[in-house]
């Protein structure tokens, strides 16, 4: 999935990073269909930064509270985008991250 240079869609990355944003994250998949995501989390981890989004509809094969493993990538110009991570170990790694921070909140 991608994020388009088109104006009338907002660049998700700033989205992501600004606090106030409760609005969808609207990314285009290999088809061109646009899907909206709830964000969950950025996750810093090591020399990346990670992003958990939940669709907002249903997707094929994925459940109702599951989410989706995005990393931040730069493309040649500088540009941030948004990649799906499909390495089942770094969904992991991402996962336990999330899950440490979220118990910690609950303290």
């Amino acid at each position: 999935m991608t994020n388009r240079d088109n104006e009338e869609y907002e660049n998700p990355i700033d989205k992501l990073y600004d606090e106030n944003n409760c609005d969808p994250i609207y990314l285009f998949n290999e088809k061109g269909e646009t899907i909206g995501f709830e964000q969950i989390a950025i996750i810093p981890k090591q020399d990346n930064t990670y992003v958990i989004l939940k669709p907002i509809q249903p997707m094929d094969g994925l459940g109702e509270n599951e989410g989706l493993v995005f990393s931040i990538k730069e493309n040649d110009d500088g540009q941030e985008y948004l990649e799906l991570v499909i390495d089942e170990t770094v969904i992991d790694e991402v996962f336990e991250v999330y899950d440490r921070l979220v118990e910690e909140d609950d303290d």
